[in-house]
């Protein structure tokens, strides 16, 4: 006798009945692109304008959250997002970026009254066997393949050149901060507030297109996205599987680090000289 379907699948199969709804996510999501890949803030504000309205005339509490998350996005849109460790750029970085992730929090928790967006730093429950090896596998797949993109297709070049202790710090903080801030972000609050009206893998797909438009813009480019959406979608399933920030902020710092090792290399490579897979 066959199992009766799981209440995920049964969402899963409503999506299609639901899709103005959809749409008008995927309009507010697809925006980034706009935003972010294009630089066309024409066309980004005018998708996050009739996403919004569209939910608006379909359902009311979606409309809140894609418009927390449109304004969001229109906040991170009225700056570059090149790379720039001088005072200015950090200062500017920290502003946008932290005002990104208040304004959502904020205006879910006392606007809308509602309690979706959450930073469980602590699960009260040790990392097994699963999580240890994700990690190490993480880190094994980073130090092998990343050398191979960031040298060979000359995306390290999106990054400033260091070779002061000083300057190296700053690309170290700047590179770790960001990554803390992705998590915060797409994953505690993009990702948070599309699962409360889609199934887990739709707003996974939603969150990492907005993840991943955001990186090509920080410097990402060329075949960047080969490794980005991967990333994107695996950081919004092993929260889903872990419901742990702490792990998904630990795996991606460490990654972030290998990436800030090659950076360094590849505009000096007498510095951290440990890459078998270096193009160099």
């Amino acid at each position: 006798m066959r199992a009766a379907p799981t209440a995920r699948v049964l969402a899963s199969a409503r999506v299609l009945t639901r899709w103005p709804g959809l749409l008008a996510a995927a309009l507010v999501c697809g925006a980034a692109i706009a935003l972010y890949v294009m630089l066309d803030k024409r066309i980004g504000y005018a998708m996050l304008a009739a996403g919004v309205l569209l939910a608006v005339a379909v359902d009311r509490r979606l409309a809140g959250h894609l418009g927390l998350i449109a304004a969001s996005l229109v906040v991170i849109s009225t700056m570059s997002l090149a790379a720039d460790i001088s005072d200015a750029g950090i200062a500017r970085f920290a502003v946008v970026l932290t005002a990104a992730v208040v304004i959502p929090y904020v205006g879910h928790r006392f606007w809308l009254k509602q309690d979706v967006i959450r930073f469980p730093w602590r699960t009260g429950r040790r990392w097994g066997r699963y999580e240890w090896g994700y990690l190490v596998g993480v880190l094994v797949l980073g130090y092998l393949l990343l050398p191979v993109y960031f040298i060979g297709s000359g995306a390290y070049r999106n990054w400033p050149t260091v070779t002061e202790p000083n300057e190296i710090g700053r690309l170290f903080l700047g590179v770790n901060a960001v990554g803390l801030w992705d998590e915060l972000f797409f994953i505690c609050t993009v990702f948070a507030l599309l699962r409360t009206h889609f199934p887990d893998w739709l707003a996974n797909l939603l969150q990492a297109t907005v993840f991943v438009s955001f990186l090509w813009e920080l410097g990402y480019r060329s075949w960047g996205p080969v490794f980005t959406i991967p990333f994107a979608l695996l950081q919004g399933y092993i929260f889903v599987r872990t419901k742990s920030l702490l792990y998904v902020v630990t795996v991606h710092l460490s990654f972030d680090i290998i990436i800030f090792m090659i950076i360094v290399h590849a505009h000096t490579p007498s510095l951290f000289p440990i890459f078998v897979t270096s193009p160099r």
